[in-house]
């Protein structure tokens, strides 16, 4: 950990709007405005476009995005009297002249979105712009930054939706990006959008360094808190062989406490088994079932939410009942995947219907949940590569829990680097 550059960032986060893009060689944050919580949400994009886009003028911009690069809807810049519709933020860029935009760069799932998990576009000439695309799925390093040295790009903007979990690649891709764009000594935007399931805290394990993969990098909390401005701050403060030349542009009329429906954004599902809020809700606790040989639900209408296996039940929603989680309870259910695990064959396990989204923690509902279902379930396994040590950071989980320990005692294990995380991301929070 490095405190003096830690201290730097955390004094550029106070700096007014007019300084904050001058004020330090390595770090400049547009702060949110002053606002009521009765104010309409507005996200990095829209105030950087408020501006005439001020802090681009003069560069070759390239974009890393996916389909949740979008606008609000309200109205545009341009014409304050009409609606200018939910529309992607390259489109826009691209047909505005106070911005000269070059490349997009297109993240796991593509820029338009059109693959599936572990998939990517390719490089590609988009369609509706003409703006060549390039693919930075599964890069990073040196073959990352030729990528933006290759695109004639000087400044690479960040505009993703994240879902608030450590496991969920777009915050990785970030990461990436912001190590090559220092290797290829290319300035970087990071344009804030919500956490979808608040801000309020982190909660879950820390990932151990030696278990570090494109599910995470950095020893970062399972459900960690932050907007990816404030994660952008972080890396570059701890976590980054060196500074990037880092802006963040923030939001306007977000706070912590907020859940993604009071944004009043529309909800594009950041990757094809995200397709609601209520899913990324749950995420960061019931994916770790991709780390067993039960279904996550992929396949079915509600990823994350339906959990089962041939041979379960209606025992592991009467168990995970019992332990009363707060927050949350189960529903017996019977589904048949799509694709994915089980594909065709119906199957049994839970529903997971959050009743308080303020109680609730995902993290030990997901324990929880592991707990029960190998308790109830003789057939319960864990995937032979191990995986969930990997979702999880640490082989901590599966063996407490393969030795029979409570859900209780499983988080109690973790709480003691939760709470060092904890102090380390409070540097970093840049919303009350």
């Amino acid at each position: 950990m490095r405190p003096s550059r830690r201290a730097l960032l955390t004094a550029t986060a106070t700096a007014t709007a007019t300084a904050a893009f001058a004020a330090t060689p390595t770090t400049r944050t547009t702060p949110t405005t002053t606002t009521s919580h009765t104010d309409p949400l507005r996200t990095g994009f829209e105030q950087l476009q408020a501006s005439g886009y001020a802090a681009l003028h003069g560069r070759r911009v390239g974009v890393v995005t996916n389909p949740t690069g979008v606008t609000s809807g309200g109205p545009s810049r341009s014409s304050e009297a009409e609606s200018g519709g939910v529309r992607h933020i390259v489109d826009v860029m691209h047909a505005d002249p106070h911005v000269e935009l070059t490349a997009v760069f297109g993240p796991e799932h593509g820029f338009r979105g059109t693959a599936q998990a572990g998939g990517s576009e390719g490089r590609y000439d988009d369609p509706a712009t003409g703006l060549p695309v390039y693919d930075t799925y599964l890069k990073s390093g040196k073959p990352l930054a030729d990528v933006f040295t290759a695109s004639g790009v000087d400044t690479v903007v960040f505009d993703i939706q994240d879902v608030g979990a450590r496991f969920y690649t777009y915050i990785w891709t970030l990461y990436d990006c912001m190590e090559a764009a220092r290797l290829a000594g290319k300035r970087f935007m990071v344009l804030d959008r919500p956490n979808p399931v608040t801000g309020r805290a982190a909660q879950g394990p820390v990932l151990h360094k030696e278990f570090a993969t494109f599910v995470g990098r950095q020893p970062i909390a399972q459900a960690h808190g932050m907007t990816v401005a404030e994660l952008a701050r972080l890396f570059n403060g701890e976590f980054l062989a060196a500074p990037v030349d880092l802006t963040t542009v923030l939001m306007s009329g977000w706070k912590r406490s907020d859940f993604y429906d009071a944004s009043g954004l529309p909800w594009v599902p950041p990757s094809p088994n995200m397709p609601t809020a209520d899913t990324a809700l749950v995420y960061s606790g019931t994916c770790l079932f991709e780390g067993t040989n039960l279904s996550e639900g992929r396949g079915t209408t509600r990823p994350f939410e339906l959990l089962g296996a041939e041979g379960i039940d209606g025992r592991w929603a009467l168990e995970a009942n019992r332990l009363k989680v707060p927050g949350v309870r189960f529903r017996e259910a019977y589904f048949a995947p799509t694709f994915s695990k089980f594909q065709g064959k119906t199957i049994g396990g839970v529903q997971i219907h959050v009743h308080d989204r303020a109680a609730y923690d995902p993290v030990r509902t997901g324990i929880a949940l592991l707990v029960t279902a190998k308790k109830v379930w003789s057939g319960f396994a864990w995937r032979s590569d191990h995986w969930i040590d990997k979702l999880t950071g640490s082989t901590k989980v599966r063996t407490m829990i393969d030795t029979g320990a409570t859900t209780d005692e499983v988080v109690a294990a973790w709480q003691d680097e939760l709470k060092a995380f904890q102090k380390i991301r409070k540097e970093y929070l840049l919303y009350g």
